[in-house]
């Protein structure tokens, strides 16, 4: 036997793919890694549909339902660089079927609970095991495709479905909670999290362990810190910025992520190596990634609940509203995976966020007698065409010139700033949201009162609800405002793709397949 051949031992414990047996190997492989990275996407905005059943069922105020939402993105965003380094580490296959497992046990307990606590506690605990398993898979895809046309393939059905997963996160809640209840948009986990366990051992082969220690001071800094500053914002919403635990716990959100940075430049093996933001490509990708992600989280939340209350859909066909917007962020994925080793990222970054800038300004004139068809659906295409195109140009982008031994943190990093974005965008949107909520109610309450019956008036009084007509005012000028805070955010992302990302001829040498990573 030669010493290039396995030994038996060796090709008995091999996944077939990586024996070359199998013609189908990396397609497996790829259809493992996608699909882990959509259920964990997909929970994102799975529980939007459900939000309004949540809130009945477990009791939630308006304001704290953002927290059903948050409780999974910030412990995700937070412990995200941790697990890209537990890859890394303990090697990316074994973990990754670790995290996979952690988030459909999660899911279950989510399904099971009986009061808000419990549900916030078990979304919490999603984000840890999603946290674990979605870096690693963006890391494998490094690992297992060749650089070059095949890699670029597969980053671009991984953006694909990083981008369409949430709209169809929001098709698939609506029809669970349409034709079920609210419970099966988080039991819907559990057997998909099994058969990605289950298949992952014969299809994907188990990375080379590296030496090295877990930064866990660095990752609890950090995560406390968001949750901090994400509370600051929802509690400033509901008792203004004069509060005192408002202006407590952005001071101390403040200390924390100081403290971060601090533990993150004395460390030896820090979670997020602070090198990587010195090439100032990879720190504008993580820049637009940030703002990107803020705007794309606060258009779900605010139109989901705009479609179910301003204008009555159900679940189901608030399901259905956002379909379009999977199919175009497709077509935007595929369009940049095509073109880009031609063109280079930067033209499809700088044109993808003014699109979707573009779109959320075309939202900024909801108002109540708004339809999907005439006010909704057209800017929606619009920003998720741009998304598409961003998605890919970022991610194959945050990956370039990283070496090996880095992948795991450099693809940790790109997620957490898109969770971290997006939880602090949507407790922003929320704070635009209840500010502009609070003086249309200033508005429409004495309007109600110099018109309502005087059982009309104690039924206020008692409940303190005002009528559709007058309700759906407030919701929708609530909405609006959010709306010019995200195209704010997307603005910022095409100044930072005009004027940080610069490409060079070896870059582009490299999207088309020549050249290797380099090193350190």
């Amino acid at each position: 036997m030669s010493e290039t051949e396995p030994t038996p031992e060796a090709r008995a414990t091999t996944p077939r793919e990586a024996r070359g047996e199998d013609g189908r190997g990396n397609g497996m492989a790829l259809l493992v890694i996608a699909s882990c990275q959509l259920m964990v996407v997909l929970d994102i905005t799975i529980v939007n549909i459900a939000l309004p059943e949540i809130q009945r069922a477990l009791d939630f105020s308006t304001t704290s339902l953002s927290w059903v939402v948050n409780a999974y993105t910030l412990t995700f965003g937070g412990l995200l660089l941790l697990g890209g380094r537990m890859g890394d580490i303990l090697g990316r296959r074994r973990v990754f079927v670790f995290g996979v497992l952690l988030f459909a046990l999660a899911s279950l307990l989510g399904g099971l609970s009986q009061n808000s606590w419990q549900l916030l506690a078990a979304r919490a605990l999603q984000g840890v095991g999603g946290a674990i398993a979605s870096p690693t898979s963006l890391a494998l895809i490094s690992t297992t495709f060749r650089e070059g046309p095949a890699r670029n393939r597969a980053f671009g059905v991984f953006a694909a479905v990083s981008a369409g997963g949430g709209a169809i996160g929001l098709l698939a809640g609506g029809m669970l909670v349409e034709w079920l209840n609210w419970r099966w948009v988080l039991f819907v986990n559990v057997p998909i999290g099994l058969l990605i366990a289950l298949a992952t051992p014969r299809w994907i082969r188990e990375s080379e362990r590296r030496p090295g220690h877990f930064d866990i001071a660095g990752a609890l800094a950090s995560t406390i810190g968001m949750v901090l500053l994400v509370y600051g914002f929802i509690r400033a919403a509901q008792e203004g910025w004069r509060d005192p635990f408002t202006l407590a716990s952005f001071g101390a959100a403040v200390l924390f992520l100081a403290l971060f940075v601090l533990i993150e430049r004395r460390s030896r093996q820090p979670i997020t190596p602070l090198h990587m933001f010195a090439d100032r490509n990879r720190a504008g990708t993580y820049g637009i990634m940030l703002s990107l992600a803020a705007a794309i989280f606060g258009m779900f939340f605010f139109l989901t609940l705009f479609v179910q209350d301003v204008l009555d859909f159900s679940p189901l066909q608030a399901g259905l509203a956002f379909l379009p917007v999977s199919a175009v962020i497709a077509v935007g994925a595929g369009l940049a995976s095509q073109l880009l080793p031609k063109y280079g990222p930067k033209p499809f970054m700088v044109t993808g966020a003014i699109l979707a800038a573009g779109g959320l300004a075309w939202l900024t004139l909801t108002d109540v007698d708004s339809t999907y068809a005439g006010s909704i659906l057209g800017p929606m295409l619009v920003f998720s065409l741009g998304m598409g195109m961003e998605f890919v140009s970022l991610t194959l982008m945050a990956l370039s010139n990283v070496p090996v031994q880095e992948t795991g943190a450099a693809s940790g990093l790109l997620n957490a700033t898109q969770q971290v974005g997006g939880s602090l965008g949507l407790s922003i949107l929320v704070t635009m949201f209840g500010t502009a909520s609070n003086n249309e109610a200033g508005r429409q309450i004495p309007a109600f009162l110099s018109q309502a019956t005087p059982g009309e008036r104690l039924r206020f009084q008692r409940t303190g609800q005002l009528p559709a007509q007058y309700a759906d005012q407030i919701l929708a000028a609530g909405v609006s405002a959010a709306f010019v805070t995200a195209a704010i955010f997307t603005a910022v992302a095409a100044v930072i793709a005009l004027l940080v990302i610069q490409v060079r001829p070896s870059d582009l040498e490299r999207l088309q397949g020549g050249g290797a990573v380099p090193g350190p």
